[in-house]
């Protein structure tokens, strides 16, 4: 028997919000925006190779990521999804944004041995978007929503697991007419500016830019925001996206580690191998 999550998600407290920035002047042209910030030294994507044990310390907990399923989730080879604490999807678990894929998603998800499962929507998930237009009311994503029993999702929210604070949102500036679009520039930005500066772990569908953002078509679909806000404000350990299936793999601008963890690649093939990070067990202390 599948067992249900019962987590008290958290919204935003508007006073520990980002206020002090601006969106970018550049936010609508992220391919003139990076080479500005390319040319000014400001942020470099370096690539790395996370080296995760075999073998998880006992003091650490360890976070499974994956991304841009697809409802591919019956093509994944037996044990390509590794036992860990903390399992985190980026978005796109859907291909077509249907109720049935939403419940075929949370049967898998509840069959993995995780302890918990943290996910958010992706421009997909047209059924989990309440401002979508597409001829039903807002109640209905409110109820395919509620469909996720063995998940915890976040929308502009987080989550404290083993005291390391969790916040996922699914947005990314407009990529085609689908779901969680919106206009880059003071749109993304009202977004962006909801992310507690304590969050240490942060999940976005769609990459900052510069970060696992260069797509097929020779262009960057990141968002200058979202990225001038990571970088300026929050400081993440990590930060974990997908949507931009050719951008798989981690980047580090040498405070936060940036995974792009799409299992599908371009061709929609779910073979990208899930990305592993420990963490060491925090103690809270009492005074």
């Amino acid at each position: 028997m599948r067992r249900m999550i019962k987590s008290h998600i958290h919204k935003k407290e508007a006073s520990k919000s980002v206020v002090s920035l601006q969106h970018h002047p550049l936010a609508r042209a992220p391919d003139l925006a990076w080479k500005e910030i390319f040319l000014t030294n400001h942020s470099i994507a370096n690539a790395i190779t996370l080296e995760t044990p075999i073998v998880k310390a006992e003091n650490d907990i360890r976070i499974v990521c994956i991304s841009d399923t697809h409802s591919l989730q019956s093509r994944l080879p037996d044990k390509f999804i590794p036992d860990g604490d903390i399992l985190i999807h980026a978005g796109d678990f859907t291909m077509y944004g249907n109720v049935d894929e939403v419940i075929r998603f949370n049967s898998f998800v509840g069959e993995l041995p995780h302890a918990y499962k943290v996910a958010v929507a992706g421009n997909h998930e047209i059924c989990l978007d309440e401002t979508f237009d597409y001829g039903r009311h807002a109640s209905t994503a409110q109820w395919c929503k509620s469909l996720l029993t063995n998940c915890i999702y976040l929308e502009d929210s987080f989550i404290e697991l083993y005291n390391y604070k969790i916040y996922g949102s699914p947005w990314q500036p407009r990529f085609s007419d689908m779901g969680f679009n919106l206009e880059r520039g003071q749109e993304c930005f009202s977004k962006w500016k909801l992310i507690p500066t304590d969050t240490d772990i942060l999940i976005t569908h769609g990459p900052p830019l510069g970060h696992g953002d260069y797509c097929k078509t020779r262009v960057r679909a990141g968002c200058v925001d979202l990225l001038y806000i990571v970088e300026k404000e929050v400081k993440p350990l990590y930060h974990i996206f997908g949507h931009i299936h050719e951008g798989y793999g981690v980047t580090t601008n040498d405070t936060t580690k940036f995974i792009n963890a799409s299992t599908c690649t371009q061709h929609y093939k779910p073979t990208n191998k899930p990305i592993v990070f420990d963490l060491p067990k925090r103690v809270v202390k009492v005074d």
